[in-house]
């Protein structure tokens, strides 16, 4: 008996030491992944501070670490990534996985907005823009509008700070398509005034965001004329062991301009077969402050409080405060991902933003016809809020029709409002909008037949509009209800299939070519009881036919030259057919059901020069003519020029195929790298647009932006990069903005004449980031350090003074 236990403890004790090995046999496994799609890299090299231990990853990205002590630095270093380096114990933490971030100039680069699959970008004949997660954490960014307009290749318009509506080659608003990880945001309430809808898009859950330039209707249909913002949010990453593997990331951020206070939280679990993601957001804005050197123009020298029942006007202690302009917003992102093996993924995603009420800050600013006050007492948006419920399953693997096939699904709910009071009064009016928004796409990947790559699928969209409109006696609080914005239960429908071709014609030579038919149904009933339409209904069936056709070549290895020919269309939504509200002071734009879909017509010529890897330039030549321009013109409703909308006398506007437009531009590029710690990145856009009416006439067109353009001169290491740069803008002179532009004397600088114009600008700026320790990284930033007072082109809100930013990170 005494021989039996001591011949099972010592089996035990055995089971136990071969446990413990197994277990720290095991431990000293890794794996290192691609940061963005979580694949394995292979071939990549570790080694120590003086090179004395090394080791390199296998096909499935595993290697052993037995060789370095607990504490010493390793460093992973591979061709197409930036270098990284952690301890041992600080990767044991982290699950034993390593993360690389690629390099953002390699010529194997990927994109997936082009095709909706991943695309090599060499091969690709039209101007495709990468952001990352690097680069977006560095320039830190308070909102996705801030984030376009750091990349210095795209401006964006602010009528408020809650707000940032991008141009892209002299298209804007409903004309340029925004998309979140393959879902269109766009509604049918879209319009063509400036947009703030991309602020919905929280930048600290951003992975990637491609900018896609010129038309892409062949894949994304409607609304896709001037380009694509693609944002690829970031995904749950799985475990390559057997233990659950947690990871996570916190930040905050504060910034002197608007007293910013920013809190960033997101945490990932993942399993070998399943993973989840989630992020919380919160930010909050005060009064925006701006710059000390500029126009007094843009002072704010008084605004309107209410005392005792009435409205006062009173004097601003400090002018360059922008008052009322402040808010908050909350950002929530929650995602579950399942792959019970290699050819199958489930990905399900839930988004949510909600802001508070914040000002249209340039309806305040607004003075009366005497100049001596100001027309609103209030003029503010109600909460900005949007949901998407995004379902997506992905198979790869060899089938008779595909390679790979992708099923996305979502739903998506929208709500906005607009409350606006004249000074002195006492009615409050208000329209609340709602949007249900259903969409489902199902896109293949071919690459059989041979050379050729095949891209092919099918999309259904359908949006329903619910609109109401009240008014509110202040004094009383008695509401009764008014004319809504929109035709409440107008519904716009579309159903296209596609079909875009890749092939290869020689290595050095690549032949891009797609097509797309798309049907538009729209469907509104038009409600007489508050104005007496001449109409019952508006009910447009429309198709359209796109196409694009380019090649990319590279006549010698370090050179490369694109050719670009497409089409593009804007199908009448909603806003287009059935809105009312006031456009400006004095003018009202009513409804229209008697509207076609506008076409573009594009060509780019692009040329890409690497000198020796030191030296790399950019550009490209573009033209785009637009026919069947939907725009705002002067109109009648039941022969009348003038109606009374909210108690004022107002001129009829309504929108109208009533223009061609052309547009031109050139977008140049240049990265020079000195050393290993200094380089130089530069970009200039030159655009210039006009629209020509039934008469004939040519008038500027409203979203070509003035030149613009930005110079970074950048230092690093491993710990420390640090970027000064300067951002500068463009003169548009009184006869270079548009004629909707001119009538906004009160945004606009005057020149020597006393007319409008939008003056040139310039900033200088710096940025750093320090990597205090692998999981510790602080930001410092310091914006227009000269103080000048500006505003971008076509803004309502003055841009920033001085601006402190601080910011900490924690990896965890």
């Amino acid at each position: 008996m005494k021989y039996s236990i001591e011949m099972q403890n010592q089996k035990l004790a055995s089971a136990l030491i071969f446990l413990l090995f197994s277990f720290t046999f095991y431990a000293q496994q890794i794996t290192v992944l691609d940061a963005d799609s979580g694949i394995p890299v292979d071939n990549v090299a570790l080694f120590n501070k003086d090179q004395s231990k090394t080791t390199i990853t296998d096909s499935r990205g595993n290697t052993d670490l037995g060789i370095f002590g607990e504490d010493e630095k390793i460093t992973f270093r591979h061709i197409g990534y930036e270098t990284y380096t952690a301890t041992k114990s600080q990767i044991g933490r982290r699950g034993h996985r390593v993360y690389l971030q690629t390099k953002a100039e390699e010529l194997q680069e990927v994109v997936m907005s082009v095709s909706k699959w991943e695309q090599q970008k060499k091969r690709i004949p039209q101007k495709v823009e990468t952001l990352g997660a690097r680069d977006i954490y560095f320039t830190s960014p308070q909102t996705s509008a801030d984030l376009l307009q750091n990349s210095g290749k795209v401006f964006v318009q602010k009528s408020q700070l809650g707000g940032g509506s991008p141009m892209i080659r002299g298209f804007a608003t409903n004309r340029l398509l925004l998309s979140v990880d393959g879902v269109r945001m766009n509604n049918a309430i879209f319009r063509g005034g400036n947009l703030q809808n991309v602020i919905s898009i929280d930048p600290f859950s951003i992975a990637k965001t491609e900018i896609t330039f010129g038309p892409g209707s062949v894949i994304y249909g409607s609304d896709a004329i001037g380009g694509v913002m693609n944002f690829y949010t970031e995904r749950p990453r799985f475990s390559y062991t057997d233990s659950l593997a947690f990871s996570g990331h916190a930040t905050y951020r504060y910034a002197t301009a608007n007293n910013e206070n920013t809190a960033h939280v997101d945490f990932n679990f993942g399993q070998r077969k399943w993973a989840s993601y989630t992020s919380f957001t919160y930010n909050d804005f005060d009064d925006l402050k701006m710059g000390k050197h500029g126009p007094d123009s843009y002072l704010r020298n008084n605004y309107v409080v209410r005392q005792n029942g009435t409205d006062v006007l009173v004097e601003n202690d400090d002018p360059r405060k922008q008052v009322t302009s402040g808010y908050d917003q909350f950002n929530f992102l929650q995602k579950f991902a399942y792959r019970p093996n290699t050819s199958w993924n489930y990905d399900l995603g839930l988004y949510y933003s909600e802001t508070s009420d914040y000002s249209r800050y340039d309806r305040l600013i607004r003075p009366t016809g005497d100049g001596l006050g100001l027309r609103s007492a209030e003029w503010y948006y109600g909460p900005q809020k949007w949901f998407m419920g995004n379902f997506q399953v992905t198979q790869k693997g060899k089938n008779k029709f595909y390679d790979g096939v992708k099923l996305t699904t979502a739903y998506q709910f929208f709500e906005e409002s607009r409350h606006d009071r004249g000074f002195g009064d006492v009615e409050l009016y208000s329209t609340r909008e709602k949007v249900d928004a259903i969409s489902m796409n199902l896109d293949f990947e071919n690459k059989k037949m041979g050379n050729l790559n095949l891209f092919y699928g099918a999309e259904y969209i359908f949006n329903k509009v619910h609109s109401e409109g009240s008014v509110k006696d202040i004094e009383t609080d008695e509401r009764e209800l008014t004319a809504s914005r929109y035709p409440d239960g107008a519904t716009w429908q579309t159903f296209a299939g596609y079909i875009n071709g890749e092939y290869q014609v020689k290595p050095n030579l690549t032949v891009l070519s797609g097509i797309r038919y798309s049907q538009v149904w729209v469907d509104a009933q038009f409600e007489n009881t508050f104005y007496p339409f001449p109409f019952e209904e508006a009910d447009i069936v429309t198709g359209a036919l796109t196409g694009s056709l380019g090649v990319s070549w590279f006549p010698w290895s370090d050179f490369q030259v694109t050719l670009n020919g497409s089409t593009g269309f804007r199908a009448p939504n909603i806003d287009d057919i059935g809105k009312i509200f006031d456009s400006e002071p004095g003018s009202v734009v009513v409804p229209n059901p008697d509207l076609e879909p506008e076409y573009a017509y594009n060509g780019e010529l692009g040329i890409k020069k690497n000198f020796d890897d030191v030296v790399v330039f950019k550009g490209a030549a573009y033209y785009t003519y637009l026919v069947d321009a939907l725009v705002r013109r002067d109109f009648t409703f039941n022969g009348q020029r003038e109606i009374e909308y909210n108690g004022e006398l107002s001129n009829v506007q309504a929108i109208q195929n009533a223009a061609k437009a052309y547009v031109y531009g050139f977008e140049f590029g240049l990265e020079a790298y000195f050393d290993e710690h200094w380089s130089l990145l530069s970009n200039l856009t030159l655009t210039e647009g006009t629209e020509e009416d039934d008469s004939g006439t040519d008038t500027p067109a409203r979203h070509a932006a003035p030149t613009f353009g930005d110079v970074h001169l950048i230092w690093q290491n491993q710990k420390l990069k640090a970027d000064v740069f300067v951002n500068y803008n463009g003169e548009i002179s009184n006869k270079g903005l548009s004629l909707s532009e001119q009538s906004k004397d009160y945004i606009y600088a005057s020149d020597r004449n006393g007319n409008p114009y939008s003056p040139s600008w310039y900033t200088l700026n710096f940025r750093s980031q320090y990597q205090i320790s692998n999981a510790l990284k602080a930001t410092m930033a310091l914006e227009n350090m000269t103080n000048q007072r500006y505003r971008t082109y076509s803004s309502g809100i003055v841009a920033p003074g001085t601006n402190l930013i601080l910011g900490v990170g924690y990896v965890f």
